[in-house]
C-alpha cells in the first residue's frame, strides 16, 4: 500500500486489532479452564495442581499467540 492511509482505513485497522485481542484473550481463558480443570475442580496434590496449572498457562499462551497473528495475518490477507 502506498500513501499515508484514511480514516477508514485505520478504523479498520484498530477494530481488526481490538476484536483480535479480545477473541484470543476469551479463547486463551477458556483453554486454561479445560487444561487446569482437574486442579481447579479436582482434590489433588500441591505438584499435580502446580503442574496442571503450569501446562494450562502454556497452552492458554500458545492458544492466545495462535489466534492473535491467525486474526492479524488473515485481516492483513484480505486487505491484499
Amino acid at each position: 500500500m502506498t500513501g499515508p492511509r484514511s480514516q477508514d482505513e485505520r478504523d479498520a485497522l484498530t477494530v481488526e486489532i481490538v476484536f483480535a485481542l479480545v477473541t484470543a484473550g476469551l479463547l486463551a481463558a477458556m483453554l486454561y479452564v479445560a487444561v487446569a480443570s482437574p486442579a481447579l475442580f479436582g482434590d489433588l496434590g500441591r505438584t499435580q495442581e502446580t503442574v496442571w496449572q503450569g501446562a494450562a498457562v502454556a497452552v492458554a499462551a500458545v492458544g492466545f499467540a495462535v489466534r492473535l497473528v491467525r486474526a492479524l495475518w488473515l485481516f492483513s490477507r484480505q486487505r491484499r
